[in-house]
Parts: structure tokens; C-alpha cells; sequence
């Protein structure tokens, strides 16, 4: 029987990607599910894909950046059900722009997505973890959450400020019922530069440079925090791209980026 079985599962972003995989992976170990998305025709969309009917599940259009709407959320299920078992805050936007062109609207809504939605679903559904016999906080930061790429400040802001608060949170819970977890995928294959904002390129020319590096799918992903949820791992790095970053960054902190050659592979992604 999989560790999930009978477990319940709280899912930001659950409309597509990791947040999607996810899904369907719990619902087919028998995990109910409480899931949401900003986008409701894509989260109906996963939920029509759930295999086991027999499993219960309930969608919420949701904005994790609207502080009292997740607050709420987490109320109703908190009434509903007294308690969950796991909460993954995957949700999460792209911002590719340079400094001196970002504007502070796409910051703010950059932010409000992938900072304060993490902070917002952590603090929100703590008090029903704490409740659950083995609580499980999965923070979803990123490979820009250890590395610092051009074009990314934003996103570098916002993954490395995930990390630093999981991390900070993790041991606030030493020695409680609450695992707290901070993963960082690599390239995963998503449709996340496709709906980004920022720069000059097409949404077509975005995914394609980001295809190139995203060399581990949303499938694989979901079964490795699967796994981490299981093993009570206090991080976990997806994919090869990540552990061989990760592993660059230590050793050279300074000149990683000129090893990487990051300002070339931005390039390939600047209009003609």
C-alpha cells in the first residue's frame, strides 16, 4: 500500500505541471485531494483526469496571491475535514526581463504568486498540519532558488526567498509532527515560460529555449516529491541539471555563471 493512502493532499497549482502530475499520482495511491488553481477551466481539466472516482476531491479556483482567499480556503477545509496530511505550495509564475526593464507591476504580481502564495499556503495550513498524526510541508522553490541567472532577478528573488524561509521553518519544526520539505526542480517540462511575462520574445520562442533545458517531466517530478513526502527528506533537488548546478555553485559561488556561460544561453532567447 503506498504511504499516501488515505492520506489528504492540498495542492496549489494543480491546473498543470508538477501541481497536475501531482495530482493524479495521489488520487491513484488514494489520496483525497483539495486542489486550486487561478485557472479554472485547467483545473477542471485535472480533475476530469483522475482515475479513481472512488477517491474524494474538491477544486477551488483560487488566487494564492490573495492573502485572505487562501486563509479562507484553508478555514473551509480546516471545517470540512479538522485536519490534512500534506500541503504542496507548487504554484508559481515566470518573469523574464532585465532590471532596468521590469516594471513593478510584473514584480508585484511575480512576487504575489511565488513569495507571498508559498508564505501565504505555509502559514495558512500549518495549524490543520499540526493536527494530522504526520504532517508533510512541501515548498516548491527551484534551481533559480541556488543559482542566480540573468533575466531572472525576479524569480531569483522570489525562489531564493522560498528557500531561505522553508529552510528558516524547518527547523522552527524540529521535533514536531511537521516534515517540512524544499524542493528544487531543474528543467521540468511545463508550460511555465509559455504563460510568462516579460522581455520582447513570442510565448512560442520562450517555450522553445526553455524545452531545451527541461529535460525531466512533470511525471517524474511528482513521483520524486512523492518519494521526499515518504522519506521525510529535508530537501530534494530534481533532476541532473540541479544536482550538477547545485553541486558547481558550491564549489565556484563566484564564477559559476562564466562556467555555465549563462549570459550566452539568455542570448539564445533575445529576438534577432
Amino acid at each position: 500500500m503506498a504511504y499516501t493512502s488515505g492520506r489528504c493532499a492540498v495542492i496549489t497549482g494543480a491546473g498543470s505541471g508538477i501541481g497536475r502530475a501531482l495530482a493524479l499520482q495521489l488520487n491513484r495511491e488514494g489520496c483525497e485531494l483539495f486542489l486550486c488553481d487561478i485557472n479554472e477551466t485547467a483545473l477542471q481539466e485535472t480533475a476530469d483526469q483522475l482515475t479513481r472516482s472512488d477517491v474524494p476531491c474538491s477544486v477551488q479556483k483560487l488566487d494564492v496571491a490573495d492573502r485572505q482567499a487562501m486563509h479562507d480556503w484553508a478555514g473551509r477545509i480546516d471545517a470540512a475535514r479538522g485536519q490534512v496530511d500534506i500541503v504542496v505550495n507548487n504554484a508559481g509564475v515566470g518573469l523574464g526581463d532585465r532590471v532596468e526593464e521590469m516594471s513593478y507591476e510584473n514584480l508585484d504580481w511575480l512576487m504575489g504568486i511565488n513569495f507571498w502564495g508559498v508564505i501565504q499556503g505555509s502559514m495558512a495550513f500549518l495549524p490543520l498540519l499540526k493536527k494530522s498524526e504526520q504532517g508533510h510541508l512541501i515548498n516548491v522553490s527551484s534551481l533559480f532558488g541556488i543559482i542566480a541567472v540573468p533575466s531572472q532577478s525576479a524569480y531569483n528573488a522570489a525562489k531564493f526567498a522560498v528557500r531561505g524561509f522553508t529552510e528558516s521553518l524547518r527547523q522552527e519544526m524540529k521535533g514536531s509532527n511537521v516534515h517540512v520539505c524544499c524542493v528544487h526542480p531543474g528543467g521540468i517540462a511545463t508550460n511555465i515560460a509559455r504563460n510568462s511575462r516579460g522581455g520582447d520574445s513570442s510565448p512560442d520562442d520562450r517555450d522553445a529555449l526553455f524545452q531545451k533545458f527541461a529535460r525531466t517531466t512533470a511525471e517524474s517530478a511528482a513521483a520524486q516529491i512523492v518519494r521526499a513526502i515518504e522519506k521525510r527528506k529535508p530537501r530534494l533537488l530534481i533532476g541532473g541539471d540541479a544536482r550538477f548546478v547545485a553541486f558547481l555553485s558550491r564549489l565556484f559561488p563566484v564564477r559559476y555563471p562564466e562556467i555555465l556561460r549563462l549570459d550566452a544561453i539568455i542570448d539564445q532567447g533575445s529576438p534577432d
